[in-house]
């Protein structure tokens, strides 16, 4: 059973994001975890942008290449190639490619001159262009926010053990069945224990894939 508490006024959430109790002043308040002591999992709104991931996105960015006298084709010039979004979170972006430049407003990755290419586009069995996984996330256009605790002022948390399924969370990291997940300074989960004092909080149970981009896990 999920149970509330008192917003704190000066958190902003997207459900899905983990919670934690605070005191401000006299009063028990509920916003975002940083981590340390987590809560319980959000089902509510404030936010001013709705975000999502993007996982394990292929880009693949045609180029013309020059050989580098190292047995490797090189990019001439530079390169670029839309992504499937724009107004990408910064912090959130990987890719398993070094020396790529990432365009965050229009969602654009670009390859410098003097990028490798690795990737054999049209099947000569020359590289011909760079293929990027990358994974990120990203404010969905032309979606107003919400804020679902006005009338009550209260902030509703899940935290008995169950599964559950969120978009929220850190796009840096790799998800494999049964990792443990930690929360994040962010209130996102991720497999990446900040610190050897915070806590593991669940277990993942179905990784976010390319199709699948939610995070299934077992809360503890």
């Amino acid at each position: 059973m999920p149970v509330s508490f008192p917003t704190d006024p000066t958190s902003t959430f997207q459900a899905g994001q983990i919670g934690q109790l605070k005191v401000i002043g006299n009063e028990i308040v509920c916003g975002v975890s940083d981590g340390t002591a987590p809560f319980g999992i959000i089902d509510d709104i404030n936010t001013s942008a709705f975000t999502a991931p993007s996982t394990d996105e292929v880009v693949v960015i045609p180029a013309v290449g020059v050989g580098d006298g190292y047995g490797h084709y090189i990019s001439a010039i530079e390169v670029m190639k839309d992504m499937r979004h724009p107004s990408i979170v910064r912090s959130s972006f990987i890719a398993d490619v070094e020396g790529l430049v990432l365009n965050d407003n229009n969602g654009i990755l670009v390859a410098p001159a003097g990028t490798i290419l690795n990737y054999d586009l049209d099947g000569d069995g020359i590289n011909d262009s760079i293929r990027v996984i990358v994974s990120y996330t990203y404010r969905i256009a032309n979606i107003p926010g919400d804020n679902t605790t006005i009338g009550s002022g209260r902030i509703t948390l899940w935290f008995a053990r169950g599964i559950f399924e969120t978009d929220q969370f850190d796009t840096q990291q790799r998800y494999v069945v049964n990792a443990t997940l930690f929360c994040n300074a962010d209130g996102l989960l991720t497999t990446n224990q900040p610190t050897s004092s915070h806590p593991g909080i669940a277990m993942v149970s179905g990784p976010p894939t390319g199709i699948n981009e939610t995070l299934e896990l077992l809360w503890y």
